[in-house]
């Protein structure tokens, strides 16, 4: 059985991931394992072990302290519209890094554009 703990930062792992652009098999390879050890760790089937933790936040450019975020918050936000990992979605994902291709000008101006149709839904 899954330890949340071991769930959440699997869930931060893969985030960071997405957010670099890298694959399972670009990090596996820097971290010096196979893939399918990262999509262990991604799902928290496998817990990851302090020194590889140390490994994964430096091939991500983050500290060790990034994967504990958020975590004890993710019962409140539970309760919440949006689910707690909406950054696992791929749709979610491509949005968010578009939104940040885009000049921060033109980025502000599409920022209130949809605030505005999310306050008349």
């Amino acid at each position: 059985m899954t330890h949340p703990v071991d769930v959440h930062v699997g869930k931060r792992i893969r985030h960071r991931r997405w957010m670099v652009g890298m694959t399972q098999q670009q990090l596996a390879e820097k971290v010096g394992i196979k893939f399918q050890q990262i999509q262990k760790y991604e799902t928290g089937m496998n817990r990851v072990s302090a020194s590889r933790l140390w490994d994964i936040a430096e091939t991500l450019s983050v500290p060790v302290s990034f994967f504990f975020e958020g975590i004890s918050n993710e019962a409140e936000t539970s309760d919440q519209a949006l689910p707690s990992d909406i950054l696992a979605d791929k749709e979610a994902l491509e949005l968010v890094r578009s939104y940040y291709a885009i000049p921060e000008t033109q980025r502000r101006r599409l920022f209130e554009l949809a605030r505005v149709l999310s306050d008349v839904a």
